[in-house]
């Protein structure tokens, strides 16, 4: 057989990210540095990529929905990163073709209906093919899913056992709202409001687990203000608290319960200890209830639909550079012995840091992890990548992961 024409293929790489992703290449690798190629729908959006990033870069032309144009170009790389949201409407065809022909796939969503379909639509298929699919490569769920695998690496180092509750809470985060996020969460939105098991489902945290899964305990789920005593702060809910505890379950059981058979995980955001920490606590939840109700019923949805940034749309250069994160993990073993780590990254969360979170996966998978060490089906970033990410995120994604 011969060798993939190139590393990774960045599908949607005009899009917003995908543009990111393009300059950062640009950036930070020489010329020939690494094998890719920029794809996506229109061959003038793509000319006009290239000449703007002023590099002769290689392009090709396929639509979401033209799987004989998709297998052809995934033929071609050993990882393609898809940033084409909502994935539910446009995401499926590519999923299907990699996860049978054995590429390996990458992308950025935060869709958890979707995520489930596709797991149960072509896991099989992928295990047959060697492909090794992973999604959620961006700020969800990268920095979460790293960041208790590192915190379990730290645990077994001090304590020789893994930490059984861990929780996750943002201390400072700063950045600019997205169209095609913002899009994602709408259509998210309206598939649940339709479907009553769709919304049982969503709410639970072992959804992207097997059937056998076998997991009982009850996690926390912050809904509004509670004062959090190993925080020593009021906590509110983290909006992509959705998505990253399913991954970090899912890495649970794709890591044979290495941290529990009653692991407890949750996500939240750090308001202070204040009274006015405590009502701004409740507003989060209160907000995030609201913004619900106003997508799921149709005359407000055409509102908010108005109001929001569009796909394409986001942060602009400025806040890109002046955003970043700052996450604080507590894990406890059962024997209450703790562990508290800290991840930062150095950019926007979901665009600066996620550009780079992506391409850092996609050449992880190319070039870190053989497809004897990591066979095929759909695995979590840190069940796929584990120590090898963690490296390059820290070389090449100003992320840091470190005991606090």
């Amino acid at each position: 057989m011969t060798a993939p024409t190139y590393e990774f293929v960045i599908y949607g790489a005009t899009s917003f990210v995908g543009q990111i992703m393009c300059q950062y290449l640009v950036d930070e690798f020489a010329e020939g540095e690494v094998r890719w190629a920029a794809a996506g729908r229109s061959q003038a959006k793509l000319d006009t990529l290239v000449k703007k990033l002023g590099r002769d870069i290689d392009t090709i032309v396929a639509a979401a929905d033209d799987e004989d144009a998709l297998r052809a170009m995934v033929e071609h790389s050993q990882v393609i990163l898809s940033t084409v949201g909502p994935y539910a409407l446009y995401g499926s065809p590519l999923v299907k073709v990699c996860a049978q022909s054995g590429t390996d796939y990458c992308d950025l969503t935060g869709e958890p209906q979707w995520i489930r379909r596709m797991i149960s639509a072509h896991e099989e298929e992928a295990k047959a093919s060697g492909a090794r699919m992973v999604h959620c490569c961006g700020f969800d769920s990268i920095p979460l899913d790293m960041g208790n695998f590192y915190l379990q690496q730290q645990a077994q180092l001090q304590y020789g056992k893994a930490a059984t509750t861990v929780k996750m809470a943002v201390n400072k985060m700063q950045g600019g709202g997205s169209g095609g996020t913002i899009a994602s969460a709408i259509n998210m939105i309206k598939e649940a409001s339709k479907d009553a098991q769709l919304r049982k489902d969503l709410a639970d945290p072992y959804y992207f687990c097997s059937a056998e899964h076998g997991f009982t305990a009850t996690q926390r789920n912050v809904t509004g203000a509670v004062y959090d005593e190993d925080f020593q702060s009021w906590v509110g809910p983290f909006i992509m608290a959705a998505i990253n505890t399913k991954i970090v379950h899912r890495s649970n059981e794709l890591s044979d319960k290495a941290f529990g058979a009653q692991f407890k995980y949750d996500e939240v955001m750090i308001t202070g200890d204040s009274f006015a920490a405590r009502m701004g606590a409740s507003s989060i939840g209160i907000g995030m209830g609201f913004f619900a109700l106003m997508v799921a019923l149709p005359p407000t949805r055409f509102v908010v639909e108005k109001l929001v940034p569009k796909p394409g749309e986001g942060p602009s250069p400025e806040a890109q550079l002046s955003g970043f994160f700052d996450l604080s993990f507590i894990g406890k073993t059962e024997q209450g012995e703790t562990v508290r780590v800290k991840v930062t990254g150095d950019r926007d969360p979901g665009y600066g840091c996620t550009a780079k979170m992506l391409v850092q996966s996609g050449l992880c998978l190319a070039r870190d992890i053989s497809k004897s060490d990591k066979l095929g089906g759909f695995w979590t970033p840190a069940t796929a990548m584990g120590n090898a990410l963690v490296t390059r995120l820290i070389d090449g994604a100003g992320m840091t992961f470190a005991l606090e």
